[in-house]
C-alpha cells in the first residue's frame, strides 16, 4: 500500500511538470503495465479536468472597476460586459402581443399650430360630406424648429461736446458682456464640454452647423475661459465649505491634463460635490484642500494618503471584495 501512494505521488510530480521537463518519456509509459498505465491515464484525465476549471474561475475572477478597487478610467470605454442572464431566444425588439408604448398627445391648446382636415366625399359612393366630428382623431407631429441665433445690436455713438471739442462714446447697459458672446451661449458651450464630453471641435462644429451660430475651436476656449470664470467664485465658496463638513466621500482617478499624468479629486459632501485636478495623488491635496480644521470621517478606500486626515472609514464594497 505504502508504494501504491508513493507510486501515485511520483505520477502527481509527473503531471505538475511541463512536457519539456518530464523525466518520463512516452516509450517509458508504453512499457508499463497496463494495469499502472490505466491508472495514469485516469490521474492525467482528472487534473486536465481540474486545470480548465481552474483557468476557467481565474478568467471569471480578472479585476475588473466591477469587482475590485480599479478606478473606472482603468477599463476601455467600449469594454464589453459579461452577460448577466442567459439567452432567451427569442427575436430582438417587442414581442407579438406586448402592450403598446406610445407618446401621451399634449392637450390641443399647448400646440403651435392645430390643423382641422375634413374629408370632402364619401370613401364609398362619394356623396358630398358636411358636419363636424365632435371626436376627432388627433394625430400630433413632434419637430424642432429653425434654429437661428439671438443677435442683438448695440449701437454706440461717439458725441462730441461743443465746449470742450471732447468725444465721448456710450456706455454698454448693465450686464451687457464685452465679447460677442452671451450667457445662454457660454453656459451652454461649458455643458457640452463638461457633461457631455465633447471636445473643443465637436463643440465648435455643433454650434455652428446646428446652431448656426459661427464659430472655431478657439473661440470655443475663449467660451470655456468665461464659464470657468464665473463659476469660480461658486467653487471656491464650496471648497472653502469643506474643511466643516462632518462626513466626506473621497476618491481620486487617473487622468491626464494634456501630456501630463493627474488625478481627478472627488470630494461628496451631504449636498454638494467638488472636483479638483491635481498632477499629484499624495496627502498634501488632502491638506490643502481640507486643512488642519478637518476632523470629520472620511469613506474612502484605504490608499495609504487618507490615514492622515480625519476619522477614516474603509468603504465597504472594498471590503467585501477583500474578503470574498
Amino acid at each position: 500500500m505504502r508504494s501504491g501512494l508513493r507510486a501515485r505521488g511520483e505520477i502527481g510530480d509527473i503531471i505538475g511538470m511541463s512536457h519539456e521537463t518530464s523525466p518520463v518519456t512516452p516509450e517509458q509509459i508504453a512499457a508499463l503495465p497496463p494495469e499502472f498505465r490505466a491508472l495514469l491515464q485516469a490521474v492525467i484525465d482528472h487534473y486536465e479536468r481540474r486545470i480548465a476549471a481552474l483557468e476557467t474561475e481565474i478568467a471569471t475572477l480578472k479585476k475588473t472597476p466591477r469587482n475590485s478597487s480599479l478606478p473606472p478610467s482603468t477599463e476601455h470605454p467600449h469594454a464589453k460586459f459579461p452577460p448577466q442572464k442567459t439567452k432567451s431566444g427569442k427575436k430582438r425588439g417587442g414581442q407579438p402581443g406586448h402592450p403598446k408604448h406610445e407618446r401621451a398627445l399634449i392637450p390641443t391648446d399647448q400646440c403651435q399650430t392645430v390643423i382641422t382636415v375634413k374629408p370632402e366625399a364619401c370613401r364609398c359612393c362619394g356623396e358630398p360630406l358636411t358636419g363636424d366630428d365632435p371626436q376627432p382623431w388627433r394625430h400630433q407631429v413632434w419637430d424642432v424648429p429653425e434654429i437661428k441665433p439671438l443677435v442683438t445690436e448695440y449701437q454706440r455713438h461717439r458725441l462730441t461736446c461743443p465746449c470742450c471739442a471732447t468725444s465721448t462714446c456710450g456706455e454698454l447697459p448693465p450686464g451687457v458682456p464685452q465679447g460677442q458672446a452671451g450667457p445662454r451661449l457660454v453656459a451652454l458651450a461649458a455643458l457640452l464640454m463638461g457633461c457631455f464630453k465633447q471636445s473643443k471641435r465637436r463643440v465648435a462644429l455643433f454650434l455652428e452647423q446646428v446652431l448656426n451660430q459661427p464659430c472655431s475651436p478657439g473661440w470655443v476656449v475663449k467660451l470655456q475661459n468665461l464659464a470657468t470664470s464665473a463659476l469660480a467664485p461658486s467653487y471656491d465658496e464650496l471648497s472653502k465649505q469643506l474643511p466643516a463638513e462632518t462626513v466626506l466621500g473621497i476618491d481620486e482617478s487617473p487622468t491626464k491634463e494634456a501630456n501630463r499624468k493627474s488625478w481627478l479629486w472627488t470630494f461628496v459632501a451631504g449636498s454638494y460635490t467638488v472636483f479638483a485636478l491635481r498632477t499629484t495623488r499624495a496627502a498634501t491635496v488632502l491638506q490643502d484642500l481640507l486643512t488642519d480644521a478637518f476632523d470629520g470621517v472620511v469613506n474612502c478606500d484605504r490608499a495609504k494618503m487618507y490615514y492622515s486626515v480625519g476619522r477614516p472609514q474603509w468603504c465597504w464594497a472594498h471590503l467585501k471584495r477583500a474578503l470574498t
